[in-house]
């Protein structure tokens, strides 16, 4: 039985692309331009960043909800290729202690590409925060063997990224 499984799950994880779409409505932005050291530096792994239109963040993929942080500001999940991504709203965003976030989904849901995950108040993170600019994060860069990102302003829900596995 458990052969099987496992099985199962090897063979979804030789997929070779992952397409991931924009999370919210706005203007995708290099990793780089973020204003935080640790995003732009890549020290948490490669992605683009979302300078916000909107205020719904939308499952960038289909997988499960791996961590959603107790102050809402930040969700991460995991495709069934294994790709683990992190989407991470504004910059310095935790001191707000969930002040402007609304959760709506919890750890271990899986969800659909498309799913709403999280709404925030975007004026609330653009007073009392460093910035509201978003970055995504894939977080398992190990297993990444490029990254195609499609720059400039997108709608939620829209393709923006082609990753391709090793």
């Amino acid at each position: 039985m458990f052969k099987n499984l496992f099985k199962k799950k090897e063979q979804v994880v030789k997929e070779s692309t992952v397409d991931i779409f924009c999370p919210l409505d706005g203007e995708i932005i290099s990793i780089e331009d973020t204003p935080d050291e640790v995003f732009a530096g890549k020290m948490l792994g490669d992605g683009f960043a979302i300078k916000p239109r909107g205020n719904k963040v939308y499952a960038p993929v289909s997988g499960e909800i791996k961590v959603l942080f107790p102050t809402l500001h930040a969700v991460a999940m995991e495709t069934e290729q294994g790709l683990e991504i992190l989407i991470h709203i504004g910059v310095d965003t935790v001191q707000l202690d969930g002040e402007g976030f609304t959760g709506h989904v919890k750890v271990g849901d899986r969800v659909k590409q498309g799913d709403l995950l999280v709404s925030f108040d975007k004026d609330i993170i653009e007073e009392k925060a460093k910035s509201s600019i978003t970055p995504l994060i894939i977080t398992n860069m190990d297993v990444v063997e490029d990254i195609s990102v499609d720059y400039g302003n997108k709608d939620a829900n829209e393709k923006v990224v082609t990753v391709k596995l090793k």
